[in-house]
């Protein structure tokens, strides 16, 4: 849904048909799963619980929803067909937050909970529940209708977690506006019984994240604290050439049995990138950058530039090759820097301002190579290609200094020292 839409009241989400790119329906919307934040924070809504033909009920993220409209949800991706559980710090809004009594915090009077409403955050593809329509009077089955009002999340109490205790779940709450990096150093300094809770209660896609920055024994540890099933989600919602190096680390027997478990199209790259030596390129290298095709537009290398979940290092440059746009590609053409991109007409097709005269790297190629590369032609990333001349993926500068730091740089305070105010 695009920044400034509508607000859903979740009500009108029940019983939705749920469909997929090609216009298949894959089940329907039974609830919608929210996380809780510390004080009078909004909750994050975290996706959607979806009933498919076989009654089994299954997690939609929502960062999988392209469309909320007429009805119906429309997804993106391959649906993860495995059956929800429920986390500790997840909260169904349908069957949990709907019907609670709440107080208002203006004048202390208690209401029912009616409905809630959503909205997506601008520019960005996380939503939060944003309003509450509520009911005045007593509960109970035959309490007295009274007055009706929609009220912002703030102006309630009696939702949001208590800003005390140690259990894992406000624990979570406060890493909601932490970067990665920086959960996982709190992490790394948790006893392995606390990062295990802890792990256990962050969602998939965010302990993907901070697993990639942690050291390679406590992603070890973590991952086999975990369900082999969920195991599996969190490899598939990490970058592939970050899951490689995790499962690098395995016995034989784990790694495989873990990559059976994982969807075909996302255990195929890693195998693919397995297949390397750690240190070269292929070893390094990501392989979902942004391919575009010779007919492609800058309009549209601009479109993909600005998806929110892209690293800023694969963001700055697009590579175009001929068809097929998966890695591997057709013939690889040519890159086309972002700043490039910005200086052309949206209509320009970007086959016809294609740099072609930094040579790509071959997947073989040591990581001293990667990084003078790197250094010679002031790049953040670098396309490897085959013998063929296909687009295998890239290596961005981030993967480098990974293998360029000593062991314990998580160790070392990182953060900047605080600027004098020149009294």
């Amino acid at each position: 849904m695009a920044a400034g839409a509508p607000r859903i009241f979740v009500s009108h989400l029940s019983g939705v048909p749920v469909f997929d790119p090609n216009g298949d329906q894959v089940g329907r919307v039974r609830d919608l799963v929210a996380m809780l934040r510390v004080g009078g924070r909004p909750p994050r809504l975290l996706g959607l619980v979806v009933e498919v033909v076989s009654r089994r009920r299954i997690f939609v993220p929502m960062t999988r929803v392209t469309g909320v409209e007429s009805g119906q949800v429309i997804t993106t991706g391959v649906v993860n067909m495995r059956r929800f559980e429920q986390r500790p710090t997840e909260r169904l809004v349908l069957g949990e937050l709907l019907d609670r009594r709440v107080t208002l915090g203006a004048t202390g009077e208690e209401v029912s909970v009616l409905d809630v409403a959503i909205q997506q955050l601008p520019a960005r593809r996380d939503w939060e529940i944003d309003r509450i329509f509520v009911r005045k009077g007593k509960g109970g089955a035959l309490r007295r209708r009274g007055e009706t009002l929609t009220v912002e999340w703030s102006a309630v109490t009696g939702f949001s977690l208590e800003e005390h205790g140690q259990g894992a779940e406000n624990l979570v709450a406060t890493f909601e506006q932490m970067r990665p990096a920086d959960v996982a150093n709190v992490l790394h300094h948790l006893t392995p019984k606390r990062r295990a809770e802890v792990a256990n209660a962050l969602d998939d896609d965010r302990l993907a994240d901070v697993l990639e920055e942690l050291p390679e024994d406590e992603q070890v540890e973590i991952l086999g604290k975990l369900k082999e099933e969920r195991a599996a989600d969190v490899l598939e919602a990490m970058d592939p050439d970050d899951a490689a190096d995790l499962l690098s680390e395995l016995p034989e027997d784990d790694k495989e049995r873990l990559l059976t478990l994982m969807r075909p199209d996302d255990a195929a790259d890693v195998r693919r990138l397995l297949e390397y030596e750690e240190n070269t390129a292929g070893g390094l290298m990501t392989t979902e950058p942004i391919v575009l095709r010779p007919d492609a537009t800058v309009a549209d290398a601009l479109a993909r530039v600005r998806q929110s979940d892209l690293s800023p290092a694969l963001a700055a440059q697009v590579y175009v090759c001929r068809p097929p746009d998966e890695t591997p590609t057709g013939k690889y053409l040519g890159t086309v820097h972002f700043q490039r991109l910005l200086r052309d007409p949206p209509f320009t097709l970007v086959s016809s301002i294609v740099d072609t005269d930094l040579p790509p790297l071959r997947p073989d190629a040591s990581l001293p190579v990667v990084t003078g590369y790197l250094a010679a032609y002031n790049m953040v990333a670098v396309p490897v290609v085959d013998e063929s001349g296909s687009l295998l993926g890239a290596v961005t500068v981030d993967d480098v200094l990974d293998h360029l730091l000593p062991d314990d740089w998580r160790e070392t305070d990182f953060h900047a020292e605080e600027v004098p105010d020149g009294r």
